[in-house]
């Protein structure tokens, strides 16, 4: 059951093709897993296909109806191989496609106590990073410089928020100051993407920071 959703502003800005790279792949992995935000994107979606239809038209060439329906004619001279199933993982899809690979593809790198992290290869507007935090370790207190989203792909966490399970997304913004553990049991591993580094309020992890690139 997801009980923590995205907001209607990311989901518009996700529609209209606003959000940086790393934004982009948090969303469609939530969107993916959960049915409520996936409905409420379907609904923006419609919404900028009325603007379009509303927008003016744009001249082409004279022939490219005729360059086009001759593509078509012509088809795939390859023959295609049926589509494999792909089997079901930690990952959703999209984040499977993008890493290229369930769990066992990622290459991680270890943080310090247990915990592990993989940057993923996005823009620089913002920073994606796959974490893996053992049952029953903290990440330590930190607030934000800007906005960051997370999503449980396994296990689950708590902070001063609330519990966030498989498929929960948490939008933490400046205002929030948290310390998130992870919960006893299965590793608890995460999407986590940021657009400015976060702010930790301890001295060894603000040494660290710059090496880690959190």
């Amino acid at each position: 059951m997801i009980r923590h959703h995205l907001n209607d502003a990311l989901l518009m800005a996700y529609s209209a093709g606003q959000l940086p790279e790393a934004f982009n792949l948090a969303v469609a992995a939530h969107v993916s897993l959960c049915d409520e935000c996936r409905a409420r994107l379907e609904s923006f979606d419609a919404v900028g296909g009325v603007l379009l239809d509303d927008c003016s038209g744009v001249s082409l060439s004279e022939n490219s109806f005729a360059a086009t329906m001759a593509r078509i004619k012509a088809g795939d001279p390859q023959p295609r191989s049926p589509r494999q199933a792909v089997p079901r993982g930690v990952f959703p899809a999209p984040l499977r496609d993008y890493v290229g690979g369930d769990l066992d593809a990622v290459r991680w790198r270890s943080v310090g106590g247990g915990v592990r992290q993989a940057i993923l290869a996005t823009d620089r507007d913002a920073t994606a990073r796959l974490l893996y935090i053992p049952g029953g370790v903290a990440v330590p207190d930190h607030g934000h410089r800007g906005t960051e989203l997370t999503l449980v792909l396994q296990g689950a966490f708590r902070d001063e928020v609330d519990r966030f399970g498989r498929g929960d997304i948490e939008i933490a913004t400046e205002e929030l100051d948290h310390t998130p553990v992870a919960e006893e049991g299965d590793p608890c591993v995460c999407l986590a993407v940021t657009d400015a580094p976060l702010r930790f309020n301890s001295f060894v992890p603000r040494i660290l920071q710059p090496f880690l690139r959190i």
